[in-house]
This record gives structure tokens, sequence and C-alpha cells, in this order.
């Protein structure tokens, strides 16, 4: 469903409500055509206004503070906010309809104005506000929860790729052929090549379940790979790679570049005539890894989604992007150097019962602030139904709201997991503890 379509449906109904209501507290039972059409009119116009304003005020204040985690503060600062552009639509509306709409004069209008109006609309406007903090929050809520699920399947589909390249029994076959060659020919040379490409695999091993690793270690693995490759191509692979590091905090994805340095062999062709060249230099805060263009005339068949998941890992972690630059003779990829954590993101849950739990919880707030909602609608009803039609019998609506109310205090419990003895978040804080786990961050 079209977002527009959404946003205009839900304030046509809310309008409906908030005529309905009109009608229950004020006794505006007139049921003249002409009459309802204008009323029906006024009281979509102030649906329309004020929730039209609200959301563009949410997408305001989302746009300015970006990526910024939810917080309590900002959930009341938005409120705030709320109230008070609520208030001057409401001022404005009203000014409308006496003036404008029944023509009355500005004295007129200003003389009619009385408290219980503003009470009534104020009323109206917070369970308007509740409404639309609630889908809002819900709804970036889960966009949250989806792009924390996306770093761990991009993270787990690298991991899986990068062992899927070491294991093919194609690079195995080769490479097990080179051993053997090398047993009979040079047994010093194949006890080199056994122990290089033992320290491979064993890097793959150790780095598949990190983040990020220190650019020194991954050039270091790079060396070691490369020598790999040259006992195994010889003289048709020539590589090039720094000695040192300009900064040793720099950082940079795990075994991206294995990733690339398989891709560059396995796609060009290479012979001592013709040596694949391949340079890895540092430059303006990028890993910049460069060859020269010959491509296979029959290529194996692949998916490419080695380079394509470097990618989007990045994408995922931070805001500067990997560069892919090709030309006839070239082809180039810049990898960037991290340095700093700049946004804290939400501890990622990958065990899926650990997901589950987080999809109900979510289902617990969604279902609490339904009841709150309904809550803060029905109660008033009942209280208008007493005075209007039994003011002389017992306050019988305060059973409503007590027990009703008391229903909602433990279902708050519930759904944001707080004990009246231990507080808020107790439980997320002792798994936290227990867990003791460095939370991800977007670097930059």
């Amino acid at each position: 469903m079209n977002k527009w379509f959404k946003n205009i449906l839900f304030c046509f109904l809310i309008g409906i409500v908030i005529q309905v209501l009109g009608v229950l507290m004020f006794g505006d039972f007139d049921l003249r055509v002409e009459y309802l059409v204008k009323t029906f009119f006024i009281y979509q116009m102030y649906s329309f206004v004020i929730g039209f304003s609200n959301m563009g005020l949410f997408a305001y204040l989302n746009r300015k503070r970006g990526e910024e985690e939810l917080t309590k503060k900002r959930l009341l600062l938005n409120f705030v906010y709320s109230i008070v552009l609520t208030l001057i639509c409401l001022l404005l509306l009203n000014f409308v309809t006496s003036v404008l709409i029944f023509e009355n004069s500005l004295d007129t209008f200003v003389k009619r104005q009385r408290p219980e109006y503003y009470v009534f609309g104020m009323i109206i406007s917070v369970i308007i506000i509740l409404a639309f903090h609630l889908l809002y929050f819900y709804k970036e809520l889960n966009e949250r929860k989806v792009k924390e699920h996306q770093i761990v399947a991009k993270t787990e589909t690298a991991k899986y790729e990068s062992l899927k390249s070491q294991i093919d029994p194609h690079f195995l076959f080769n490479s097990l052929n080179v051993l053997t060659a090398l047993i009979g020919e040079n047994p010093a040379q194949a006890e080199k090549f056994t122990t290089k490409l033992s320290k491979v695999y064993r890097y793959v091993l150790e780095q598949k379940n990190k983040d990020l690793i220190s650019l020194e270690e991954e050039l270091s693995f790079a060396r070691v790979y490369m020598d790999l490759l040259k006992m195994r191509f010889e003289d048709a692979v020539v590589f090039s790679i720094p000695d040192k590091v300009s900064d040793p905090a720099l950082k940079i994805m795990p075994l991206s570049l294995q990733l690339l340095l398989e891709n560059a062999v396995k796609h060009n062709s290479a012979s001592e005539q013709t040596p694949l060249n391949v340079t890895i230099e540092e430059k303006e805060g990028y890993l910049i890894v460069s060859n020269n263009y010959n491509p296979k005339s029959s290529i194996e068949k692949g998916t490419k989604v080695g380079l394509k998941n470097i990618i989007d890992r990045y994408n995922l972690i931070t805001q500067k992007q990997v560069k892919v630059l090709k030309s006839n003779a070239q082809f180039i990829v810049e990898l960037p150097l991290l340095t700093k954590k700049s946004k804290k993101m939400k501890i990622v849950e990958t065990n899926n019962q650990k997901y589950i739990k987080a999809v109900e919880r979510v289902k617990e707030i969604k279902k609490f602030y339904s009841g709150l909602l309904s809550y803060v609608v029905v109660i008033p009803c009942l209280v208008f139904i007493y005075y209007r039609y039994t003011p002389h019998t017992i306050q019988w609506f305060w059973f409503a709201a007590f027990g009703w109310g008391i229903g909602l205090v433990f279902q708050w419990f519930k759904a944001f997991s707080y004990h009246p003895l231990l507080g808020g978040d107790w439980e997320a804080k002792k798994i936290r503890e227990f867990m003791n786990k460095e939370e991800p961050h977007m670097w930059e």
C-alpha cells in the first residue's frame, strides 16, 4: 500500500473518530444533510491539518538528527514539539472554522472562545500524537532491526564466500598439484608451500568472526597469500605491496584483500610474456588494489558475490564508499581505510532465538500502545455518559478506569522489561553483563 494512501486513510479514520466523540461530548445530534456535510468537512480538516503537520515535523526531525539512536529524551522532545505545533494548528483551525466557514466576526470569535474547546481539542490531539508516535517509532524500530539483521546476513555471506573460495575444489586441486610437483622437484620449496598454505587457512579461520582488523595485519596476510600464488603461477604474476602502513590504527574488512587477489588471478589471463601485475598501495584514506585488465577468453563461471559483498558490508558500517574503476587497461578497487567509531549501533543478536524474542517484544510494545490508545478514547466517553445520563448514581466509571489502568501498568512492565523492584531494563542489563560483548559501531 502506498505510503501517502496510508497516511490519508489514517487521517480520514481519525477524523471520523473525532466527529463521533464530538457528537457524544457536545450533544450535537443535528441530522440535516447540509449540516452533517459541513461538520464532516470541518472534522476532517482538523484531522488532516494536525495529522500532516505532525508527519512533516517527524520527517524534519528525523532528517535533522540522522541516524541518532532512539532515546527517551528524543521521544519526550518530539512529543513536546508536537504539542506546541498542535496548539498552533488548533488556534488557526478554530479561527478558520469560526470566521471563514461560519462567517463570524473576529470579535465574536474571540468572545466565544472557551477553555473546554481547547481541552477537548488537546485531548483528541494527544490521542493523534500518541498514535503517530506509535506508528512512526514502531516503523523506525522495525527498520533498525532489519538493518541490524542485514549486517549479520552480509557478514555471514562474506565469511561463507571467503571460505568457499579457499576450499573450492579447483583452488585446492591446483594447490595440491603444485605441492605434488614441488615434492619431486624441490622438497625444500614444497615444505615452504605447505607452510604458507596452512597459514592461509589458519588466517581465514581466525578472522572469519571479526568485523574489522588492522590494515597491518591484513597486509601481512596478503604477503603470505601472494607468496602462495607466486609459487603456483611463478613469473606469470607480479605483486607490489607496501612494506609498512602510515598509521597503525587504520582498519579494514578482514579477507577483503584475499577476495580481490583471488578474483584478479581467476578472471585474468597471465603468462611469463604478459604477466598479471597486481599493485596494492595506500593513498588518501583508501587502500588501492589495481591490476592490468586482461580477461580470459573463456571466463570461469562466477557470481561476483565476493566484490559485491565487500561493497555491501562497507555500506552497512560506514558512509565511505568502495570505489570500483574499470577501463580497457586496468581494474581498480579502492577500499576505505577506517580509523574511528562514530555512531553507536545496537547489539546485533545473531541467534535466531534472540531474534524471535525481539520480535515478540515489539509485539508487546505495539499491544501496549494500542491498549493505551483505547484507554484514552474509551474512558472519557464513559465519564461523559455518566455525567449526561446517570449523574445521581455511584461514579461507576472509576471501576473501569482503575481496573483497566492497573492492567495497562502491568502491560507496560512486560513490554518495556521493567521490574517494580529492580528498575527498568534490568533484564537487558543482566544479559549484556553476562554476554560481555562489544557492540558494533559505525566507522569513519
